[in-house]
């Protein structure tokens, strides 16, 4: 071959095009990145100060859409609250749940046509999938959020603030390419920062993230969980002109009042489990109605600017209306038809399809419970009573723990509004005692109870979906022996001695697993007189026991210790029962053990 034909058969070099160039930097860039990230103590800082910083803006921008809308759309002035209104105008007041929600219903039929799951909240992502988020799924339930509270309807932002942060923080983590623990950590850096950012409480947006979205705290998690909590706090506060300060006044209580605050976390657990099962009845009551998805939020919209007709304090989340609440006192009767209007508005407009969370709902009903008890307290024993803003804290802190379960949260919450040890004492007593009850009478908070309506069985956010993950697939052995279960023993015997393997499956007639026998029993001497008549199914164990590829790790330890056999066969599917392979209970014992252990290394913050 000449030289120009070696030339001409060589292939020529890619070219360096800009795309190639882009591409090749970016590459560069990650892998520096996943090194520093995953060797360098100060990464998770640095991410977690990245994603406060994200979430502060994004609370900001939700905050303004969602005032931007109420301004249009009940034409307030501008920085009015529309909960604060005192009278709005009665076609508007009606008008706007209603379209509101006939505009929420057909976006999200349009979503689900494009969408086909249902977007994965950072509770459900941290305890099944490893914290792994869409970033557009997250985006759109923001969206929706911010138009069912723009629109009027009894929903928090809450909801949105938490997606949106952990969603961004769920994308940059699997941009980065980290680790299934890291990944958990930056979704609840994200959960954090979104609710310290909204409610001006660093302590209460980090414990937010440990007792919901992380189920634990470690001194792994706390330095990156409370930097993103302070940047994100700090974020926000330079881009609002309403500056926050600490609630400072009077806030003195005896000793006795331990009684009236432990009476009131029995009544708050009480109505933090009716609030979730009237949305629950709502809900189903649309589906018995066979009332159009699309349509169902408009009609729950109506019933909410009905309800609103009475006091406009039932609209939107209530931020408002809390401010207003709060710092007055109102007579017992104002504050018993808001405490159930506003408590029917919540379930109504999250039954009927709205999207949002029940956070900041569950505050504002905890204040007008707070209020009312206080009133009543006074009205029956004025020389006993304390300072009423120390019983709508208590109450505000109580009803909001039972509807979230999230007891240290919200005592942080008030000790962030008070800076008073001794206040956060008494409300610590009250959201304890709630907190016992739902979990002892109910079982769920509120997002646990939407997750298990929907056939999952999680009651928080501790991460289950490594056992998921950990399938029969991953479990089996493929090399597994067969045979008719119509051969006999003495057959059996010549084709399988006994040094061959450890156990055969049976077939029946169709290929379908019959049963397993053990060589070493077929091979015992006791059966040597019959062993040239006696067919070997007759030393069969476990006939209708067996796997499926799918399932995970603790339904293959259960199903041991059902057909106490030591090794079950892999099928196809339940009904044809073809056989694929075989799993030990030794080894899925074992697998189990490792996984176990590797998790609790993660937890406590080993490498």
């Amino acid at each position: 071959m000449t030289a120009s034909e070696t030339a001409r058969s060589t292939p020529a070099p890619a070219r360096w095009t800009p795309r190639r160039r882009v591409r090749a930097v970016r590459v560069l860039v990650g892998r520096r990145w996943r090194s520093f990230v995953r060797a360098d103590e100060l990464s998770p800082l640095i991410l977690g100060a990245l994603i406060g910083l994200v979430a502060g803006v994004g609370v900001f921008g939700i905050n303004a859409l969602a005032q931007w809308m109420h301004e249009l759309i009940y034409a307030l002035p501008s920085g009015e609250r529309l909960s604060a209104q005192e009278t709005l105008d009665p076609w508007r007041t009606v008008l706007g749940p209603l379209l509101g929600g006939l505009v929420v219903g057909l976006t999200t039929i349009g979503i689900r046509a494009w969408r086909k799951r249902e977007a994965v909240d950072p509770i459900e992502a941290n305890a099944l999938y490893g914290g792994r988020m869409s970033l557009t799924d997250s985006l759109l339930l923001t969206g929706g959020t911010v138009l069912s509270c723009g629109s009027g309807a009894s929903v928090g932002l809450e909801a949105g603030y938490t997606q949106s942060a952990s969603g961004a923080a769920s994308w940059l983590a699997g941009a980065l390419r980290l680790r299934r623990v890291d990944v958990r950590t930056l979704v609840g850096c994200g959960a954090a920062a979104a609710i310290a950012a909204a409610f001006n409480a660093p302590l209460a947006g980090a414990f937010y993230a440990f007792e919901l979205v992380l189920a634990g705290y470690s001194v792994a998690t706390l330095a990156p969980v409370m930097v993103a909590a302070l940047v994100a706090n700090l974020v926000h506060e330079l881009l609002t002109t309403s500056p926050h300060a600490p609630l400072v006044g009077s806030l003195s209580f005896s000793g006795g009042d331990y009684v009236i605050f432990v009476a009131m976390g029995c009544v708050a657990a009480g109505l933090g489990v009716g609030l979730m099962k009237t949305a629950t009845t709502v809900e189903s009551g649309f589906v018995r109605l066979n009332a159009p998805r699309w349509a169902r939020p408009a009609i729950g919209g109506l019933f909410v600017g009905l309800l609103a007709l009475g006091s406009p304090a039932v609209l939107g989340a209530g931020h408002g209306g809390m401010e207003v609440y709060f710092s007055s006192a109102h007579g017992v009767g104002l504050l018993l038809f808001l405490l159930v209007g506003k408590m029917l508005a919540a379930s109504i407009s999250v039954g009927s399809g709205f999207r949002g969370g029940l956070f900041f709902t569950s505050l504002f009903t905890g204040v007008l419970f707070g209020g009312l008890v206080g009133e009543s307290y006074f009205a029956l024993a004025p020389h006993l009573a304390s300072d009423r803003v120390v019983y709508v804290l208590v109450g505000m802190a109580s009803l909001a723990a039972a509807v979230i379960g999230a007891p240290l949260t919200m005592t942080f919450l008030v000790l962030g509004m008070t800076g008073d040890l001794s206040m956060t004492s008494a409300v610590l007593m009250s959201v304890i005692v709630a907190t016992v009850l739902v979990r002892r009478t109910f079982g769920y908070s509120f997002s646990t109870w939407r997750l298990h309506l929907r056939g999952e069985t999680i009651r928080s956010a501790m991460d289950v979906g490594w056992a998921r993950d950990l399938t029969v697939v991953k479990l089996m052995r493929r090399e597994a022996r067969t045979a008719a279960e119509t051969m006999t023993i003495a057959a059996f015997r010549k084709r399988f001695p006994i040094d061959s393997t450890a156990q055969v499956f049976l077939t029946d007639e169709a290929g379908a697993y019959a049963g397993v026998v053990y060589v070493p029993e077929a091979h015992a001497t006791d059966y040597d007189s019959i062993a040239a008549i006696s067919l070997v199914r007759d030393l069969r164990h476990a006939p209708n026991a067996f796997l499926t590829p799918r399932q995970g790790v603790e339904k293959v330890l259960e199903a041991f210790e059902r057909a106490e056999t030591e090794t079950l066969p892999v099928v196809d599917d339940p009904l044809s029962r073809r056989v694929l392979g075989y799993v030990t209970e030794a080894y899925a014992l074992r697998r189990y053990s490792q996984e176990l252990e590797r998790r609790r290394r993660e937890y406590s913050g080993e490498r």
